[in-house]
């Protein structure tokens, strides 16, 4: 919604050049804004019990919708302002959002194109639409303006941000990521970013489709998750990890108990027997915090046969790689990283971040047992998602951690619009850990690993 400001700009337009004098847009822009404010000030002293107590939430919209209308009516001639019907229809929906949703940014949240949404302070917000990013009119009235839409999200899962926590991590109901930070922290004014929750999961299909992967490497990477193979998702912000983490998820058979553990619950897992867990922060006394690393370990007590661990950012590797050494193949978790030789470099951090005083060696060699395959996704210039390398760990050579690529992918070039030109192939290489396909009935076509594999 380009806001009531836009729309009255573009009748002023059509009114000047049809020779009217007084139109919308030619009325001071404040008295709207204290007709705003009259009419919201009104509801909320003076909001009736029915719509209050109403469980439905869009019926509780539409009742509301109702009241504001008549607010309107009443209110309007006191300012002195009389509306067209576009206009107080523009005037409600703004208050709705204000009121029951997540202010100007809710009409964003609600186009399903729209991948990602964020605040940087009240007066710039920018999405992401088809892997490019553009900046939007939309506005809020001040910096307590986004705060209210900070506490609005934050309030329902017993998160709190103030001076002394002045970064969150949380969901909205859909499911979708948000993450805030404000003042002093924020130099811009408090800053959101909203990574929005498909409302129907991708498919494998899907990420065919958009040339995320090709067929053969949909086989493969279906393969492994059936043979048990640990695996790490790795990339960068943004590139896509756990919508590849849902899909590889969609692989594990039904009969199976699943535990996951995130941050901020979003993985969205199909199969009957889920367990899923998220990690809990300090209260307003500083205590009551169950970290990353505590949920790990009591997962391994819950008797799981597959672990998912949302993202693995610091200590918290070291339990994911003892829980894919001690019996629970078949695991998953992401990470960030832009190759998969740095995704190693990266664990082997993480597992020092642990406070454990381990030679590199030592965790080189854990590293190497526990992790089968490292998934690499990466997001091109052109905004494109790809999974760039399927990279098997093969062991250890020396000191070294030996890898090997299976698929990779070979940009040629690019095109006139920007769009980046090339192809996923396999690297000839046959995997070490391809005689688990055999043992447990699985049958690839025997040349996916070369380049002629269904015309390459």
């Amino acid at each position: 919604m380009g806001g009531l400001l836009s729309r009255l700009n573009e009748e002023k337009k059509t009114s000047e050049k049809s020779g009217m004098i007084e139109s919308a847009a030619t009325r001071e822009i404040t008295g709207f804004d204290r007709l705003r404010e009259r009419v919201h000030g009104k509801i909320v002293d003076d909001m009736p019990a029915a719509i209050m107590a109403e469980p439905n939430p869009d019926k509780k919209r539409n009742m509301l919708r109702e009241r504001i209308f008549a607010v309107v009516a009443e209110e309007s001639p006191k300012v002195n302002i009389s509306l067209t019907q576009r206009e107080v229809e523009a005037l409600a929906s703004a208050l709705l959002d204000d009121m029951v949703g997540f202010g100007p940014i809710q009409p964003l949240l609600e186009e399903e194109d729209i991948s990602e949404v964020m605040v940087n302070g009240p007066f710039q917000i920018y999405y992401e639409k088809k892997g490019k990013l553009i900046l939007s009119d939309i506005k809020f009235k001040d910096n307590d303006h986004v705060m209210r839409i900070i506490e609005r999200i934050v309030a329902p899962i017993g998160r709190r941000i103030d001076e002394s926590v002045p970064y969150v991590d949380a969901r909205l109901p859909d499911g979708s990521r948000v993450n805030a930070i404000i003042p002093p922290l924020a130099l811009n004014g408090p800053t959101i970013t909203i990574r929005k929750f498909k409302k129907e999961a991708l498919g494998i299909a899907d990420l065919v489709k958009f040339g995320t992967l090709t067929q053969e490497m949909a086989e493969f990477i279906e393969a492994c998750i059936k043979v048990r193979l640990n695996i790490v998702v790795s990339g960068g912000t943004g590139s896509g990890k756990t919508t590849t983490l849902n899909i590889l998820s969609s692989f594990i058979p039904e009969d199976e108990r699943i535990i996951t553990c995130e941050d901020a619950a979003e993985l969205q897992l199909r199969q009957p027997h889920v367990v899923r867990l998220e990690t809990r922060p300090a209260n307003i006394e500083g205590k009551g915090a169950v970290p990353m690393r505590e949920l790990i370990k009591n997962t391994l007590r819950m008797r799981p046969e597959r672990v998912i661990v949302g993202e693995c950012r610091g200590g918290e590797a070291l339990d994911m790689l003892q829980a894919m050494n001690t019996g629970h193949d078949g695991s998953l978790t992401t990470g960030h990283a832009n190759t998969p030789r740095d995704m190693l470099a990266r664990l082997e951090t993480m597992v020092l971040m642990a406070g454990m005083d381990l030679p590199v060696r030592a965790i080189r060699e854990q590293i190497s047992s526990a992790v089968h395959l490292i998934v690499q996704q990466s997001r091109l210039k052109d905004g494109s998602r790809k999974i760039t390398y399927l990279t098997e760990i093969q062991g250890m050579e020396g000191d070294k951690v030996v890898t090997q690529d299976i698929f990779r992918f070979e940009q040629t070039g690019v095109d006139e619009k920007g769009k980046i030109i090339g192809r996923l192939k396999p690297t000839g290489i046959r995997p070490k850990f391809a005689s688990k396909f055999q043992e447990f009935g699985i049958k690839l076509p025997q040349n996916i690993f070369t380049d002629t594999a269904r015309g390459w």
